[in-house]
C-alpha cells in the first residue's frame, strides 16, 4: 500500500477517536445538570428530603447491614432471653375428622420480636415491608406446632409471607399457615358429645433461656372469623393459654395453647340412626297382633327387623374409629337391637307352646271320642236289632231330636224290658251330643284368641322401650 493511503487512514482513525471523546464529555454534563442545580440556593422550588428508606441507590443488604452480622445467632446472643409475642388470626376450621382424631385449621401466625442489628436511619421512621426472600437471611424464631401431622405455608401466587422491619429495630413476621394436629377425642357420649382439641405452638431448638415465647396481647391475641362454621359441629369458645414443657434431655421451653371447644350437632344422628332404629322396633311389634298360625308373616317380619338393625350397626361404626369402650350410640343401638331379637323369640316361644296345646287337645279329642265309641257300644247291646241298626254308625242333632220326640205313652205300649232299654239309649245319645258340642266350642274358642303370651308382649314390650327411652335420653342429654 502507497505511503499516502496510509496516512490518510490513520488520520480519518483519529477524527472518529477524538469525535467519540467529545460526545462522551457532552453527554456527562448533561446528566449532571440536574444535580447541581438542585443544590443551587436561591432556587424557588425546594425539594423534599430523601428518605433512606426509600432510596433506590441503596440495596436492602447495605441498609439493614446484612453482610455485616451473624444471624444464625439469635439477637442478644450470650444475653437475657429474647421476647417473642405471637398473635394468631384464624381464618377458617376446615375439617374435624373422628376416624383419625385430629383437625385441620387455617391460620395467620404473627411474630413480634426486636433485633437491633436490623435498625436502620430513616428521618420519616418508616417501615420497610418485604416477602419471604429475605427471611432466609436474617434470624427468625424457629416455632412449630407440636402434635402436627402436616402443614404447610400457602404458595399462591408467591409464598404467602410477610416481613415488616422498623428503624428501631422491631420486626413483624407474618405467614399464612395449614395444619393438621392431632386432637384426643372422648367419643363416651357420641353423638351426644362435646370435643376439646388443642393446637400448640413451641420452639423447636431454643429453651425458655435463649428465647421467651408469650400471648403478644393476653387473650386477644386470638381472633377468630364470624363466619367459621361447621356442618356437624358448634363452636362454642376459643381461648388461649400458656405454659412451661420439660423435654429429659433438651430441658424446658415455652409452650402457646390455642384451645376450643366444640359441641356436636344431633339432629343429623336422630334422622340417620335413632329414628330408624325406633322405627324397626316398633315394626317388630306389629307381629305381636298377627295370628300366631300365620307362621311365614311373623317369622319374615322378625327377620327383616333383625336383618335391618344389623346394618345400621354396621353403618355407624364404618364411620367411627374402633375404640375399646362403648359409645352411646352403641347402647341405643344395641338394646334396640335386643328388643327386636326378643320379639323373634317370642314368636318361637308362642308357636311352640302352641303346637304342645294343639297335641294335648288332638289326644283329649281322640280319648273323648274312643270313650263316647265304647259307651255307645255297650248300650246298644241289649237293644233289639231295628234299634241296633237305626241308632249304630253316625248321627246327627237331627236325629238326637228325633228320638228327643218318643212320649211316655208310646213306651207305655211296649213291655217294660224295652222302654227300659230306649230310655238308656235315649240318655246315651243325648249326653253324647251335649259333650260333642262343648268339645268344638271350646276348639273354637282356642283358634279365635291370641295367646297369653301375646296379650302380654303388646303392654310389656313398649312400655319397657319407652322406660329405656326416658332413662337413655335424661342421662346423655
Amino acid at each position: 500500500m502507497p505511503p499516502f493511503y496510509t496516512r490518510f487512514l490513520l488520520l480519518l482513525l483519529c477524527l472518529l477517536v477524538i469525535g467519540d471523546c467529545r460526545k462522551h464529555r457532552s453527554r456527562k454534563k448533561r446528566w449532571s445538570a440536574p444535580a447541581t442545580e438542585a443544590h443551587k440556593p436561591g432556587t424557588p422550588l425546594a425539594k423534599k428530603p430523601l428518605d433512606g428508606t426509600k432510596s433506590r441507590k441503596l440495596k436492602t443488604s447495605h441498609l439493614l447491614r446484612i453482610d455485616e452480622h451473624d444471624f444464625t445467632m439469635r439477637p442478644a446472643f450470650a444475653g437475657p432471653a429474647v421476647p417473642v409475642g405471637v398473635d394468631v388470626q384464624v381464618e377458617s376450621l376446615d375439617s374435624i375428622s373422628e376416624v383419625d382424631m385430629d383437625f385441620t385449621m387455617t391460620l395467620y401466625l404473627r411474630h413480634y420480636w426486636k433485633d437491633e442489628r436490623l435498625a436502620f436511619p430513616s428521618s420519616t421512621n418508616k417501615s420497610m415491608t418485604f416477602d419471604g426472600r429475605l427471611v432466609k437471611k436474617i434470624w427468625v424464631p424457629d416455632v412449630f406446632f407440636v402434635h402436627s401431622k402436616r402443614s404447610f405455608i400457602h404458595d399462591t401466587t408467591t409464598d404467602n409471607i410477610m416481613l415488616r422491619v422498623y428503624p428501631d429495630g422491631h420486626v413483624l413476621y407474618s405467614l399464612r399457615v395449614t395444619v393438621t394436629a392431632a386432637c384426643n377425642m372422648d367419643f363416651s357420649r357420641f353423638p351426644l358429645d362435646s370435643q376439646t382439641c388443642t393446637l400448640e405452638l413451641e420452639s423447636y431448638a431454643y429453651t425458655d433461656e435463649d428465647l421467651m415465647l408469650y400471648w403478644k396481647s393476653g387473650d386477644e391475641s386470638l381472633s377468630t372469623d364470624d363466619r367459621i362454621s361447621l356442618s356437624q359441629f358448634l363452636i362454642q369458645k376459643f381461648h388461649t393459654s400458656s405454659r412451661l414443657a420439660f423435654y429429659s434431655s433438651t430441658g424446658w421451653y415455652n409452650r402457646l395453647y390455642i384451645n376450643f371447644t366444640l359441641r356436636r350437632h344431633i339432629f343429623f344422628f336422630l334422622l340417620q340412626t335413632y329414628f330408624p332404629a325406633t322405627l324397626m322396633v316398633m315394626l317388630s311389634w306389629v307381629s305381636f297382633w298377627i295370628d300366631r298360625r300365620a307362621v311365614p308373616a311373623r317369622v319374615s317380619l322378625g327377620i327383616t327387623t333383625v336383618l335391618t338393625m344389623s346394618t345400621i350397626i354396621t353403618g355407624v361404626n364404618a364411620s367411627m374409629p374402633r375404640v375399646s369402650y362403648i359409645k352411646a350410640v352403641d347402647i341405643y343401638l344395641w338394646v334396640s337391637f335386643v328388643f327386636v331379637f326378643l320379639s323373634v323369640l317370642e314368636y318361637a316361644a308362642v308357636n311352640y307352646l302352641t303346637t304342645l296345646r294343639d297335641g294335648k287337645d288332638r289326644k283329649l279329642r281322640e280319648t273323648a271320642r274312643e270313650q263316647s265309641q265304647s259307651q255307645t257300644l255297650a248300650c246298644s247291646c241289649g237293644m233289639s236289632h231295628t234299634r241296633t241298626m237305626m241308632l249304630d254308625g253316625t248321627y246327627s242333632e237331627a236325629d238326637v231330636n228325633s228320638l228327643a220326640g218318643y212320649t211316655h205313652a208310646s213306651m207305655a205300649a211296649e213291655d217294660s224290658s224295652e222302654k227300659q232299654e230306649r230310655m238308656v239309649v235315649h240318655l246315651s245319645i243325648d249326653n253324647e251330643s251335649t259333650g260333642t258340642k262343648k268339645k268344638s266350642n271350646r276348639s273354637f274358642r282356642i283358634i279365635q284368641n291370641t295367646h297369653t303370651i301375646d296379650t302380654y308382649s303388646r303392654m310389656i314390650f313398649p312400655g319397657s322401650y319407652i322406660l329405656f327411652n326416658l332413662i337413655y335420653w335424661c342421662v346423655y342429654c
